[in-house]
């Protein structure tokens, strides 16, 4: 079992910067791939930002050059920088933890998420 709590959310101007975090709790952590999600008033859910077990790293494209997913295994923590921020990336952002465990089958949690808005 992980637990997941996010934190860093808030209000900032377009073009500023917020770090979340995502602490988790339980064992193994390291084995984990993390994942960043969002999701808009009215929108689908969103795979923003991935980080694997080994540390490979992927984006989608709205976020490429702007977003940054890092991990701190002896923190049990996975970090999304978030720079040059526009209205558009106004919602909860929400942290996901996934490993396979045989296959087709995986352990799959989710934190409760933080708030993002960015407006003038």
């Amino acid at each position: 079992q992980v637990q997941l709590v996010e934190s860093g959310g808030g209000l900032v101007q377009p073009g500023g910067s917020l770090r979340l975090s995502c602490a988790a709790s339980g064992s193994m952590f390291s084995t984990y791939a993390m994942n960043w999600y969002r999701q808009a008033p009215g929108k689908q859910r969103e795979l923003v930002a991935s980080i694997t077990s080994g540390g490979s790293t992927n984006y989608a494209d709205s976020v490429k050059g702007r977003f940054t997913i890092s991990r701190d295994n002896a923190k049990n923590t996975v970090y999304l920088q978030t720079n040059s921020l526009k209205p558009e990336d106004t919602a909860v952002y929400l942290c996901n933890a996934r490993r396979v465990y045989s296959v087709g089958s995986y352990y799959n949690y989710w934190g409760q998420g933080t708030q993002v808005t960015v407006s003038s």
